[in-house]
């Protein structure tokens, strides 16, 4: 592991969702879905697919992530690159996202982590992480239950 790799931060988030994996899955990984409980996206869950989601510019962000795909294990795992991008984005920002789906006797364990931040050069992109992700997994916990009637 390498001094700076040493050095970053990692946002961690789990949650205990009422319904099976292939639900959440569904969520995480259709661009209709993603769209309702994260942003715009061009998304699809292959490997080494670049992508990139959307949203409305704020302060400091010009409302682009560009992305790729890096880990696609259906209904298990799923990983990607997450890059601010535009004229104020912190030049070289590498961060990963990485959800990880566990089985339970009553549905899933959901655990997001947001890692690579570097302490010194990321804090803005740190602080805005820990302001949405929380807002976003309300979000996406709202449309996996509206998918439950599917059949999935």
């Amino acid at each position: 592991m390498s001094r700076a790799e040493a050095a970053s931060r990692a946002l961690v988030y789990e949650r205990r969702l009422p319904h099976p994996p292939e639900k959440v899955w569904r969520a995480l990984t259709e661009n209709s879905l993603l769209e309702q409980w994260l942003m715009q996206n061009d998304f699809l869950p292959i490997v080494g697919h670049r992508f990139q989601f959307r949203a409305e510019p704020r302060p400091h962000w010009n409302g682009v992530t560009d992305s790729e795909v890096l880990d696609v294990a259906p209904n298990e795992r799923l990983s990607y690159t997450w890059n601010a991008s535009g004229e104020e984005a912190p030049e070289g920002l590498k961060t990963v996202v990485t959800w990880t789906l566990t089985p339970t006797s009553d549905g899933t364990q959901l655990r997001m982590e947001h890692s690579g931040f570097r302490p010194e050069e990321d804090v803005r992109n740190l602080q805005g992480a820990r302001y949405g992700w929380p807002r976003f997994l309300e979000h996406l916990e709202r449309v996996v239950a509206d998918l439950e009637g599917d059949s999935g």
